[in-house]
């Protein structure tokens, strides 16, 4: 079988099984949040934490309930990695450094799992499972907890009240996140991805040498790092290290883990709204951007330039043979079209096109198909401009599943839409003008752009891969990219909140001969229209000092 045949075989048997799962999970997640039942384990939390469960909350507090939490988590976060010598399994590790702590702690709790550390030589066990791994859950949560307030925004009429938050993270965490993630740490375990309490494993090699090999509690992290699209590794090749990622079959579990939760809310926001149809819109949207830029990817992974790629076939430069250019590009494309940022291969050595092709699954507001609720809330806000725009084109009041939208609701969107590149390109282009950040890039010209602009349309996307050529360690780059994080991860969610609070606010407009049909194919290729035309006027020329340039030359 051809490399080609091979790889097309694993696209097919990757939306066979995103088929299989999507009614059944959809399904699943619509219950898990309309359900007037609490399981005894969320009542003991409920009473632990002194929230009542029955209560529900209008936007403000919604949106103070999500960065309260994530305020308390930033701050344990943070003293977790500083109290790491009083901490059990730390096998010698100190504190970590305050810069490195602020960071990780930003990070994660913000879902975007930035590394700025080699995780095997700074952290311990106990940081990884009680630090990260908790947030690597709870970060997801928090982002199914938003979509799911946004989607009653739509449905509910003449009302400020949007749900519970508190209910919200915890039945995602405990129904949801829990039970899938258990599941398929095992299936890891049973491919061969390891999972240990040992701190290294001491070995020597056929020519008499010794060496010694990190070992950690790595499948239980792994499945819900790609499950969550958290995306940080237990260790720092990430999903390119065979403890974590050895064969080809725990490759493909993995990319169907970044893509099940955000391609499956699809069919719960249709089941919400009373009509699947509306869903399968938002998937057809999803589905011709992620199709489109594998597309681009392999392709230009297959045929690069240059004699050394040529006579390998194709730009094998930092891929794992195991996975070859096909899996490679796909785990790529999945990684970067949702807000995982894990990686098995090092972006920074694809093609010009090939690098650009991941950047720009980025730059499309990583809804192809988003992170876990990101993705959801994200293509639903870029749906409200795009039915603005098309009211305006026929001069009617636009609406959206039976609600208007008028210049509160246009205002949110386009605040939750301006905020990522707002402090991307300020992000990076205060970068760029210091004088110390060429010695930060292992490339100059055109590619040492690329990594600096990767770098921050990673941070304020909250994906978290990276162009690995710079190097992230000065207190410039640990606060800067921290400050992309918090601002590209909430200020979004604060409008999206508001968005949701104004529409449930409404009451239903009936549908007439006169409204804009959001079922048939035009709607799609216009919600598709608007995202690559934002994309295309915020970052081409961005892009063309960078990537295009490169891909040209």
């Amino acid at each position: 079988m051809s490399a080609t045949a091979a790889g097309l075989l694993q696209v097919g048997l990757l939306v066979l099984a995103l088929a299989v799962v999507y009614r059944p999970l959809g399904d699943h997640m619509a219950r898990v949040f309309t359900s007037e039942r609490h399981l005894r384990i969320e009542r003991v939390i409920y009473r632990a934490v002194r929230v009542h469960p029955d209560a529900e909350q209008n936007w403000r507090s919604y949106a103070a309930g999500v960065l309260g939490f994530s305020f308390v988590s930033v701050v344990s976060l943070y003293l977790i990695q500083r109290l790491q010598p009083l901490l059990p399994f730390g096998f010698g590790h100190g504190s970590v450094d305050p810069g490195i702590a602020f960071n990780t702690a930003v990070s994660f709790v913000t879902n975007t799992n930035w590394q700025s550390y080699v995780p095997e030589q700074v952290m311990g066990h106990a940081v990884q499972m009680l630090g990260l791994t908790v947030q690597n859950f709870l970060s997801a949560a928090v982002g199914l907890a938003v979509a799911t307030a946004l989607v009653r925004g739509f449905v509910r009429s003449r009302t400020d009240r949007l749900g519970n938050f508190w209910v919200d993270l915890t039945r995602g965490t405990v129904r949801i996140l829990l039970p899938m993630a258990f599941l398929f740490a095992i299936v890891l375990v049973a491919l061969g991805v390891v999972q240990s309490l040992r701190s290294s494993l001491d070995v020597t090699t056929v020519d008499g040498r010794g060496h010694r090999i990190a070992l950690a509690p790595v499948a239980s992290q792994e499945a819900i790092k790609e499950l969550g699209t958290n995306g940080g590794g237990v260790l720092n090749a990430n999903s390119a290290h065979p403890f974590e990622n050895p064969n080809g079959w725990t490759n493909l579990i993995e990319i169907f883990l970044l893509l099940v939760i955000p391609v499956s809310l699809t069919r719960t926001f249709g089941r919400l709204v009373g009509n699947t149809k509306q869903g399968y819109a938002l998937l057809s949207v999803m589905g011709v951007l992620w199709a489109g830029m594998l597309t681009v990817i392999w392709w230009a992974e297959a045929h690069p330039n240059g004699p050394a790629a040529l006579l390998a076939g194709g730009n094998m430069e930092g891929k794992e043979v195991r996975f070859g250019i096909a899996g490679s590009v796909l785990f790529a494309d999945a990684t970067t079209g949702t807000s995982t940022g894990a990686v098995n291969s090092m972006h920074d050595s694809y093609s010009g096109l090939g690098g650009g092709g991941t950047l720009l699954n980025m730059l499309f507001g990583e809804l192809s198909p988003g992170g876990v609720g990101t993705g959801l809330y994200s293509i639903l806000v870029v749906a409200v401009i795009a039915m603005f725009l098309a009211g305006l084109m026929v001069g009617r009041t636009p609406e959206y599943l039976g609600k208007k939208l008028g210049r509160r609701e246009v205002t949110a969107s386009a605040l939750a839409i301006l905020a990522m590149p707002t402090v991307l390109l300020l992000g990076a282009g205060l970068a760029i003008m210091l004088s110390g950040t060429p010695g930060h890039l292992a490339n100059d010209g055109v590619h040492g752009w690329s990594e600096v602009l990767y770098a921050y349309t990673s941070a304020s996307n909250n994906n978290g891969s990276a162009f690995a050529g710079i190097t992230v360690t000065s207190p410039w780059f640990q606060s800067s990219l921290a400050i992309c994080m918090l601002l590209g991860r909430f200020v979004p969610i604060l409008a999206v909140l508001c968005l949701a609070g104004s529409l449930a606010g409404q009451k239903k407009v009936p549908q007439t001969s006169g409204t804009l049909p959001t079922t048939g194919a035009l709607f799609p290729t216009m919600l598709t229209g608007t995202v690559l035309l934002v994309a295309a006027l915020t970052f081409i020329p961005a892009l063309a000092l960078g990537p295009i340039a490169e891909a040209l030359a």
